[in-house]
């Protein structure tokens, strides 16, 4: 008597090797996609809040800020892009949020209340007040390779590069660009233009 081959038994394993394949292929893209999704974020975006009134009237204190790390991958800061920054490496310390002003390689000086760069006023992008206190800058700056002059669009209630506790922004604390508000909706680059 020949030998008698049972089908029901390969067809039952041929389906249960093409469930586990569908399974392995359904775990394996839900897991590529998370991994993406936290990557997208991770290095992509971020939220903070502004802790303080020194870019008041474009950003108020407690404003809901979203951060674009992207950007600053492909192109270097730009004068007067809002930044995000943390100097030091103390991992407790809090963003600073300021307005780019003096670009690498640029010289600094403010007199009488205004920005010059170069030696040349600068045209003031956002309504700010006049400045009182020029700070470090009441003798030119000249900023390194990578170093960014900043100041707060509150000239006269900001902590920023016109002071030593700030000084100048190196490009490797910049976290990213000040991107959208999220509390008062609003693209922050366009907030409070002259």
């Amino acid at each position: 008597m020949a030998d008698r081959y049972d089908f029901t038994h390969a067809e039952r394993k041929e389906k249960i090797i093409r469930i586990c394949i569908s399974i392995g292929i359904w775990v394996v893209s839900v897991a590529a996609v998370i991994a993406l999704a936290w990557l997208v974020v991770y290095l992509s975006i971020e939220k903070t809040t502004m802790v303080d009134a020194s870019m008041e009237p474009t950003l108020m204190q407690d404003d809901k800020i979203v951060i674009d790390k992207m950007t600053y991958r492909f192109r270097d800061p730009k004068r007067n892009d809002v930044i995000v920054f943390r100097q030091g490496d103390d991992e407790h310390s809090f963003y600073n949020i300021k307005r780019v002003i003096g670009l690498p390689g640029e010289k600094v000086r403010i007199a009488e209340g205004v920005v010059y760069i170069n030696g040349k006023e600068m045209e003031e992008y956002a309504n700010v007040d006049t400045m009182i206190l020029p700070g470090l800058a009441n003798y030119e700056i000249t900023l390194g390779e990578d170093e960014y002059f900043v100041l707060g669009d509150s000239r006269n209630n900001s902590e920023d590069s016109r002071y030593a506790t700030v000084g100048n922004v190196h490009l490797n604390e910049i976290i990213g660009r000040a991107w959208i508000r999220t509390n008062k909706f609003g693209f922050v680059n366009s907030l409070n233009k002259r």
